[in-house]
């Protein structure tokens, strides 16, 4: 193939060269525009009043009797903004945030000697977008893609051989550029983007300067060079990658995975899909097509990929009453009933069969069809507990979805804090719930599950989801953090109590990626914080020691590594799906599993709702006694017993608790103070 696109090439150059001059695009629009289709105020970059909610521009140019290419620069794109030319519908832009050029064929006989071009939008969602720069090139939009040729090959910095990869391809100004090639050559094409799966990729594009990357997700580095083309230049670019990320005894997982094929939304076909799968590095993807069994083998069979992973056939479970990721399946297996309108039948449903599975939450936060897990009014999510009685039907939460972020990217994560402090042993996971071949990113945010990782192709499946049933992950998104404490008890296991704790932590990540900060919590509490001077290391950017003194009680131990998030058009953050704010500043994590320390030394797992059951019960009723009693407990466990007694219907701020609480210790104070003032946020 690449050889026949060669000799294209030669002929395409051959014919630019002798038109060379003659056919220049017009620039229609070299303005820069900020729009909105609806109010208020999407995101805080944007003016606070809307300049327009349309775009229109007026234009002169001869009349076209042939295709013709229009090409329009466009940024934070969410909606379905449509492009008419004359009244002609040309298409719509590309619905992708990105900063990228979108093109759009003319066909013959729309231009006219006077042209009114008009972008707009009838969705009731507000989206604030850039739009501009607009250009009419009298070339058809095979030929304006193809103006010259670049042959790319990435291959393992190790072994030299090649390796499935995403190529990310902007112009000079850092704009990403739609680019031409061919899907039998194993390819995903998106603006911008190029998956390849077998590390070779022929790309057609203008004449101009670019600056191409090549990378495989989250653990390799990349590799980058700036190339100069003109018409008719055919050249080639060899580009060596290193993995970076020490991973051995984990395997790289994204639970949460779609295709457009079956879950019609997004547009990533299954072929597009293994290919980006094995682009990104991932070695245990799970399939979670909406309410559907889907088998991945054979595609990634048919698309020479199967090597590089082990697919999981999993189920999206999409009811009324919240989305839960639900995997392994076998082939024979039906998928679950989705029709269930509470959590209890859900469990009645799952029945038997959950007892074998991995069940994940999945974004708690989001509103679908009405229902948000997480609502403020039923779930006081400090304490973990749900004020209906509900009983979450998962072992395991979505605490980073990268698809689909909260504005404030730890919220899911103190979320999964209290979770745990009530009793719900959930693992933490990290997904992409990608549908897209480029928009959101397969496996950006990812789960590192304890596993035998000797060959990827070959990946024992029940003992990755048994290990992720128990807790054993590392969830990364752009950053890994693990955890040991005494030497020998990482995520998922119970350490035995010592006079005093040894805790290690180690922040590792790829050169591209930069840490800043790494924060131990206990019980959901930051009890160590230590700045991180990164210098662009490869692998380990971070690694020490803290001696912990803790409370004669269980407690759990998580650490959490953060950087910052801009500046990186080959892993580019998407913004929150449901914003609660228009400010966002985007950062990457690790966040390891949690370790639990038996400070109790009775030998069992009791989180902090076990203790504080236990106080109210002695109390019977004596808020004196039950303030005193809370002494020598972390806030955690005050915490739980502010939400006993709010679920009770005690007076957290009458007179009576005020007078008990006047001589609690700091830590009693502030765990019913975040009780109060989260009781209150739930009422509004």
């Amino acid at each position: 193939m690449k050889r026949i696109f060669f000799l294209i090439s030669l002929v395409v150059a051959s014919f630019l060269k002798t038109y060379e001059g003659k056919c220049q695009a017009q620039m229609a629009d070299a303005g820069w525009h900020p729009i909105r289709n609806a109010d208020p105020r999407e995101w805080s970059e944007f003016p606070e009043v809307a300049a327009q909610r349309n775009l229109v521009v007026h234009f002169s140019s001869a009349p076209n009797d042939s295709e013709h290419t229009l090409s329009i620069r466009q940024y934070d794109v969410k909606m379905n903004w449509t492009v008419t030319l004359n009244g002609r519908t040309l298409g719509t832009l590309v619905p992708d945030e990105k900063d990228l050029l979108c093109y759009l064929k003319i066909p013959p006989g729309v231009l006219q000697t006077e042209n009114t071009l008009e972008i707009a939008c009838t969705d009731a969602v507000p989206n604030d977008i850039m739009a501009g720069h607009i250009t009419v090139d009298p070339r058809p939009l095979n030929q304006v893609l193809s103006e010259a040729h670049i042959s790319i090959e990435v291959v393992d910095a190790e072994t030299g051989k090649p390796l499935p990869s995403r190529i990310t391809v902007t112009n000079a100004e850092g704009i990403l550029q739609t680019v031409s090639g061919s899907t039998a050559d194993r390819l995903a094409i998106r603006p911008g983007y190029v998956y390849t799966g077998s590390g070779e990729a022929f790309i057609g594009l203008p004449a101009g300067t670019y600056n191409l990357y090549a990378g495989r997700g989250f653990e390799y580095g990349i590799d980058s060079a700036q190339v100069v083309v003109k018409a008719g230049d055919y050249s080639t670019r060899r580009f060596s990658i290193r993995r970076e990320v020490a991973t051995k005894g984990w395997v790289a997982s994204d639970t949460h995975i779609h295709t457009f094929t079956w879950s019609r939304h997004g547009d990533a076909s299954v072929a597009d899909r293994v290919l980006t799968i094995a682009g990104e590095g991932l070695e245990l993807p799970i399939m979670t097509d909406h309410n559907l069994n889907i088998d991945l083998v054979p595609f990634a069979v048919d698309e020479n990929v199967r090597q590089y992973f082990t697919p999981v056939t999993g189920d999206e479970v999409t009811t009324a009453v919240g989305h839960f990721n639900v995997f392994p399946f076998e082939k024979e297996e039906a998928a679950i009933d989705h029709r269930a309108k509470t959590w209890k039948a859900l469990s009645e449903v799952m029945g038997e069969t959950a007892k074998e599975k991995a069940i994940i939450l999945n974004h708690a936060r989001d509103i679908h069809n009405g229902f948000r897990p997480f609502d403020p009014k039923i779930h006081l999510a400090v304490a973990g507990m749900r004020l209906d009685g509900w009983e979450v039907p998962a072992n395991a939460m979505e605490v980073i979805n990268s698809g689909s972020q909260q504005t404030d990217q730890m919220q899911l994560t103190r979320d999964w804090f209290g979770m745990l402090n009530h009793g719900n042993i959930l693992t933490p996971a990290g997904s992409s719930d990608s549908h897209d071949v480029s928009r959101f990113i397969v496996g950006q945010a990812r789960t590192y599950i304890r596993c035998n990782d000797d060959d990827v192709a070959k990946l024992d499946v029940r003992e990755a989801v048994k290990n992720f049933r128990d807790g054993n992950v590392l969830v990364s998104f752009g950053l890994l953090a693990a955890i040991e404490v005494n030497g020998s008890y990482g995520p998922g296991e119970l350490a035995p109590a010592t006079d005093q704790l040894a805790v290690s932590v180690k922040v590792s990540g790829p050169s591209w990626a930069r840490a800043e900060k790494v924060t131990l919590y206990a019980n959901g509490a930051k009890i160590r914080e230590e700045a991180i001077s990164d210098a662009g290391a490869a692998g380990l950017k971070w690694e020490g020691n803290w001696k912990l003194t803790l409370p004669a009680h269980d407690v759990f131990l998580v650490a959490v590594a953060e950087g910052p998030g801009r500046g990186m058009p080959y892993w580019p953050i998407a913004r929150p799906y449901q914003p609660a704010s228009p400010a966002w500043n985007p950062k990457i994590f690790g966040i390891s599993g949690a370790v639990w320390v038996d400070g109790d030394r009775n030998g069992k797992t009791n989180p902090a709702v076990e203790y504080a059951r236990a106080l109210v019960r002695q109390s019977k009723g004596d808020l004196p006694a039950l303030v005193q009693g809370l002494s020598g407990y972390d806030e955690a466990v005050a915490t739980q017993v502010a939400a006993e007694l709010y679920k009770e219907g005690v007076d957290l701020r009458g007179a009576a608790m005020a007078k008990a609480l006047r001589k609690a210790s700091p830590e009693t104070r502030e765990g019913f103070a975040v009780v109060m003032r989260e009781a209150v946020v739930g009422t509004r």
